[in-house]
């Protein structure tokens, strides 16, 4: 049993992470196809792209498949070292591809053509995102992207209800226990923190982003592509 609001990246959900993440998060997947698609735009010979909480990686590989025709620096930075040793094992064989364990506000990131944060910042503070998104918008070169895929709230108490409903039913679906979702939830508490599809877009506005659409969206589960 998981410890009530002590949800960790560590430890043993690193091994298996990339199937548990694949059975709680909707189109999990096909956001990341829709990511390497959406690299095409945005990244050619001599470009840097980051992402921010690269986990095990998956995305980065993904990435660097996608673009192997390429000459493209890929960088990722991930808090949790145990996460950062199972990606370098995973991709020892990818010259391309770098792992930093850091905390983003610690490291002077490089200009760069895309930045990507595949359902990360919900697990930050509150209080420290509005410097994250600043960051990364001083960080993107002109007509950068900034790919955020976020949970998001409901916009209010009803939306909020039905989008717990049918998350929950989900999770029903894919072979999770009841015991397993109620357990899940108190240990996600304090931790994970999601805003609402405005919350996001007034951090992406507030850091200089004018030019933002939304990109996809399953219930509360949201992708949003911002371009400098």
């Amino acid at each position: 049993m998981m410890k009530n609001a002590n949800w960790k990246f560590s430890g043993d959900i690193v091994q298996e992470f990339d199937k548990h993440i694949l059975s709680s998060v909707p189109l999990y997947e096909q956001g990341h196809t829709l990511i390497s698609n959406l690299s095409d735009f945005f990244l050619s010979n001599d470009s840097v792209c980051y992402e921010l909480g690269s986990s095990t990686g998956t995305l980065l590989k993904n990435l660097a498949d996608h673009n192997q025709n390429k000459k493209i620096k890929f960088i990722g930075i991930e808090i949790e070292n145990d996460m950062v040793n199972y990606a370098n094992d995973k991709l020892k064989d990818y010259g391309d591809i770098e792992i930093i364990c850091d905390d983003i506000l610690n490291i002077e990131l490089e200009k760069s053509d895309m930045i990507i944060s595949y359902y990360t910042i919900q697990f930050i503070k509150p209080r420290i995102r509005q410097l994250i998104f600043d960051k990364i918008y001083e960080s993107l070169n002109w007509g950068g992207a900034f790919v955020l895929f976020e949970k998001v709230r409901g916009a209010d108490a009803r939306f909020q209800d039905i989008t717990t409903a049918l998350y929950t039913d989900f999770k029903i679906e894919q072979g999770f226990t009841k015991e397993e979702i109620l357990d899940k939830t108190r240990s996600l508490k304090g931790v994970l923190e999601p805003f609402s599809t405005q919350g996001n877009l007034d951090l992406l506005q507030r850091a200089g982003f004018v030019d933002v659409m939304s990109i996809m969206k399953y219930v509360c589960f949201e992708g949003f592509l911002a371009i400098k």
